[in-house]
């Protein structure tokens, strides 16, 4: 055992910077460990919900969103456009959405949670074509109804629900995917409630 002095500054001095250093090291290990936590482009692209902000959508625009790589179109319906629903049922293929393409909430008229809004993967259930979303001049082009959805590709046409006509080539009405409302002006793609795990 030495008998020389302990100099008590110089002790303090290491022990701080020895605490500095290793608090870095900890650090600098947990930030890319709790980044890692967040969701990778490619499990977005699996699946990962995505929010979707309508606050400044006016009736009869449409937007588009990304979800699990397909498009996804959320439009703000007019009063007229919810009206018009129900007078050209007798046209359509699955009026009553019978096929499986939607879930239990939006098995009505709308095929939506709230009637001003639809939310629908823009995918034509034919051959995988994007429609096009036609508001003003539709009426002309498709079964006499104002406002709807048309795949030029193979003359599919759907009504402002996502509802096939009769007498196309899609089998089915389009795809309406799992959303709940955040808030008023927010949607989430991806789940059917806040409580659901993606």
């Amino acid at each position: 055992m030495s008998n020389a002095p302990v100099d008590n500054g110089r002790r303090r001095f290491l022990t701080i910077a020895t605490s500095v250093v290793g608090g870095v090291g900890v650090a600098g290990a947990a930030v890319p460990f709790i980044a890692s936590w967040n969701p990778s482009a490619r499990a977005k692209a699996a699946g990962a919900p995505v929010e979707v902000n309508i606050s400044k959508l006016e009736p009869g625009q449409m937007i588009r969103v990304e979800w699990r790589g397909k498009p996804v179109w959320v439009v703000r319906r007019s009063e007229d456009m919810i009206a018009q629903l129900a007078k050209h049922e007798d046209q359509l293929r699955d009026a009553n959405s019978e096929v499986e393409q939607q879930p239990e909430y939006a098995k009505n008229r709308e095929r939506s949670r709230k009637a001003e809004y639809f939310v629908a993967v823009g995918i034509c259930t034919h051959l995988g074509c994007s429609p096009q979303y036609l508001s003003d001049n539709f009426g002309e082009q498709v079964e006499g109804v104002p406002t709807g959805f048309f795949c030029p590709c193979h003359g599919s046409k759907f009504d402002a629900a996502g509802r096939v006509f009769q007498s196309v080539p899609a089998p089915s009405n389009l795809e309406i995917p799992p959303h709940y409302y955040i808030d008023d002006d927010t949607i989430l793609v991806g789940l059917n409630s806040a409580s659901e795990v993606a």
